[in-house]
């Protein structure tokens, strides 16, 4: 093998297999910024979009979908969470755009279709020619088997989409997921080609000295980070965050510990104090005329707070799906009043911006799973200020200390990353910018034989010599 060809079988560059479609094709209820990512992910074939809560990512995923259909005719499948399902379906009305809910493949039509991730094993892949994947990094939150499954019975689909929230920089296990279902290079690959390993835990890799800016102009040429339109250049109003005012309680009254704590004493110190949690939060419900959303961690916490708030309604992991559903998209129009429930179930894909008061009744050490619940509510679109209590006992102190540690990790690399991939990002959408018009003939052109002939003959001799 030449120098060449080994530079060749080192390109990383995913190339482009979808088509172009013209700005003024796609919904005209998207925004400009909305339409030119919709144009660039269709244009690459395979894509991710990482975009803030509240940037529209369900009316992007819906065109990208609506456009794939109208190409090929085919079938489209989006997966979805739990009860965001009937949300999209109803942003598709909304849109115009017609999303069909499916409980298993005899349900599939001729356009875009719609399921929960449980479901997955009731549907053919290779009847589909388009797949997104809503909310993709609750994938990582999935038992590997499940994330596999995706990866594999999806891999020859001509067309991709990926979409979630500006994921944590530091997950490179959760972006080697994306460029894996992407088909861009397997999760090893990209670890092995950007990562160094630090000691023995599994999980503890940093990107080599060398490699940042390339990783990040990699990521940023099958990816789109967007956290706010601006900082792409849009000019776009109603993108900025309300205002957010964290009130902590700590219920009793002592300065919180500090020191460090295994997960069981943690959990122990968790349940002594549950009852003076639970009855705080009902306190700030039951006083209130306004909806709220109450997160809690454990099971007797949120049958606890249940019975303690006045119009409450607790969905569980037991609780039947239809009930789940109902009771989520109940909150989301206002029939439910109050909702208990547990960040791992509904703390993903909702859209809550209607409500401005969450409880947090005690922590957990993931700050995932905190920021994605927070952001149910606290997001654009929202107009009010947004009010979060956390409620905690002065023994789970470090939780919340661990938690600011590493909101503020989050924030600090969070910012590195989009400020890495800006201009790139600028660069990517631009190329798909261009307005053209296409030449379509009409009439075929007809040469007399003598002519054509001697055509022939001339272009045989020029290029023949």
């Amino acid at each position: 093998m030449d120098y060449n060809s080994f530079l060749k079988n080192k390109t990383f560059v995913l190339e482009s297999s979808g088509f172009e479609v013209e700005r003024q094709e796609l919904n005209e209820m998207l925004y400009d910024f909305q339409k030119d990512i919709v144009r660039w992910a269709l244009a690459k074939g395979r894509a991710c979009i990482f975009a803030d809560c509240g940037l529209g990512k369900t009316p992007m995923q819906l065109e990208w979908a609506n456009q794939i259909h109208k190409k090929t005719g085919g079938k489209v499948l989006i997966l979805a969470p739990l009860a965001v399902a009937a949300q999209t379906q109803r942003e598709g009305i909304k849109f115009g755009i017609d999303v069909k809910i499916c409980e298993s493949q005899s349900d599939a039509i001729d356009g875009i279709n719609i399921t929960n991730y449980e479901k997955l094993d009731r549907f053919v892949s290779s009847e589909f020619v388009g797949i997104v994947l809503d909310e993709s990094s609750i994938l990582k939150s999935y038992t590997g088997k499940v994330r596999t499954s995706i990866i594999d019975n999806f891999n020859k689909t001509p067309y991709k989409l990926a979409c979630t929230a500006t994921p944590a920089p530091n997950d490179f296990m959760e972006l080697g997921n994306h460029s894996e279902f992407c088909g861009v290079m397997t999760r090893s690959e990209m670890l092995s080609m950007f990562f160094v390993h630090d000691g023995g835990e599994t999980s503890k890799w940093r990107l080599k000295g060398h490699a940042e800016d390339v990783f990040w102009q990699w990521m940023a040429s099958w990816c789109v980070f967007i956290d706010s339109p601006v900082n792409l250049g849009y000019e776009v109003g109603g993108y900025d965050l309300p205002e957010l005012i964290m009130h902590e309680i700590v219920v009793d009254g002592k300065e919180p510990v500090n020191e460090r704590m295994s997960l069981t004493e943690r959990r122990n110190a968790r349940k002594e104090s549950m009852a003076d949690r639970c009855n705080h939060a009902a306190g700030l419900v039951n006083e209130s005329d306004e909806q709220w959303l109450i997160w809690c961690d454990l099971n007797d916490e949120s049958k606890m707070l249940n019975n303690l708030i006045n119009e409450s309604v607790e969905v569980k992991g037991s609780d039947k799906p239809d009930h789940k559903t109902k009771s989520m998209i109940g909150f989301s129009e206002g029939t439910v009043k109050h909702l208990v429930t547990k960040p791992k179930i509904a703390g993903f894909g909702m859209n809550w911006q209607h409500c401005n008061n969450m409880i947090f009744t005690g922590l957990s050490d993931s700050y995932e799973a905190f920021y994605q619940a927070l952001r149910r509510c606290w997001r654009f679109g929202q107009e009010k200020t947004v009010n979060v209590y956390i409620i905690i006992s002065s023994k789970e102190g470090c939780v919340k200390e661990n938690i600011e540690r590493k909101k503020a990790d989050f924030i600090k690399m969070q910012t590195a990353m989009i400020e890495l991939t800006k201009d790139i990002t600028k660069k990517e959408l631009k190329k798909t910018c261009r307005i053209t018009t296409e030449y379509k003939p009409q009439n075929k052109m007809i040469l007399p034989e003598w002519e054509e002939f001697e055509s022939y003959e001339y272009i045989e001799s020029v290029c023949c010599g």
